[in-house]
């Protein structure tokens, strides 16, 4: 795939953010409206829209594809916790901090782009499954886990003798945390969304991607883009050393040539919105990780053509 097509396919990624940046450089959107806009996707429009995505996916499909889901949820959590590791050891970052640095240079945009670019390469129906398994990794596990972790942090910063057990339970009934791994369990007893609730659901959820986009501009607007430091770190982690990381696991889980394409490619996109605005939400690098996102989206640009040209 050429620079030209995979930039058409951000055309509308960028546009839903610079909408949101004029918006937030313009004041027509303050930080109290941006948080509320977070509050919107992180609370109730995510939640839906994850639930849904859980729920109409296939007991069987985690079955069949278990080796693409093991390789997926080594890469992606245990890069997380790799990070998140170094972040407190070495860097000295406070827990909520450390989670949302490991969280961001993680998490790839891959319910934006994998339809789009890997479907030009494999067919739409041949990457459905794929993505769909990693947007439950991504869904059920990464982002609960970056959220407890983050709301311990915060708990641990705000009151020192909470008791941790409760930090825990109150982490878990963040909805972004309890709603996916709720989805996840009641998929295995086989429980599959009837169309009324998709429909339902679909109200509100159909709004994240549009929103979180919206909202990441907006930050970037208010706070001006960051592009020192820990920006640049996050988005060089994000598109050069995930994927790389992804090729071990890939060789060690022994994925086929195919499928380890398709791993690869599905965390070599760029950062998430949603995981910018999960760091938005508890007031932790929102500014640094938000101009990531728009950083190692322009950097994509460059790496993905490398990674299609060397592994098709």
């Amino acid at each position: 795939m050429s620079i030209g097509s995979i930039f058409l396919t951000l055309i509308p990624i960028f546009f839903t953010i610079i909408l949101g940046y004029l918006g937030g450089y313009f004041k027509v959107f303050n930080a109290d409206a941006s948080k509320g806009l977070n509050t919107l996707v992180t609370k109730f429009a995510l939640p839906a829209h994850l639930f849904i995505g859980i729920t109409t996916t296939k007991k069987q499909t985690l079955i069949d594809q278990w080796s693409f889901f093991l390789t997926m949820t080594i890469c992606i959590i245990g890069f997380y916790i790799i990070l998140l590791i170094i972040a407190r050891t070495i860097f000295k970052y406070d827990l909520t901090s450390a989670s949302m640095f490991s969280l961001n240079s993680t998490q790839p945009a891959f319910a934006f782009m994998g339809i789009s670019v890997l479907g030009s390469l494999f067919g739409a129906q041949e990457v459905a499954i794929p993505i769909a398994i990693t947007g439950i990794v991504v869904n059920a596990l990464l982002d609960p886990l970056a959220t407890i972790v983050g709301t311990i942090g915060s708990k641990e910063k705000s009151d020192e003798k909470s008791n941790t057990l409760g930090i825990i339970l109150h982490g878990l009934s963040e909805p972004l945390a309890c709603i996916p791994l709720l989805a996840v369990v009641v998929t295995l007893l086989g429980f599959q969304a009837p169309d009324i609730l998709k429909t339902t659901l679909d109200q509100i959820g159909s709004v994240t991607s549009g929103v979180a986009l919206f909202a990441v501009g907006v930050t970037v607007g208010i706070r001006k883009i960051n592009l020192r430091g820990v920006a640049i770190g996050i988005s060089l982690l994000k598109v050069v050393v995930v994927p790389l990381f992804m090729v071990l696991v890939a060789h060690l889980v022994g994925l086929n040539h195919a499928d380890t394409v398709k791993a690869i490619l599905l965390v070599a996109f760029p950062g998430s919105a949603v995981a910018a605005m999960i760091s938005t939400r508890f007031d932790s690098l929102s500014t640094e990780t938000a101009s990531s996102f728009v950083l190692s989206t322009v950097l994509s640009l460059i790496s993905l053509p490398i990674y299609i040209s060397i592994l098709m």
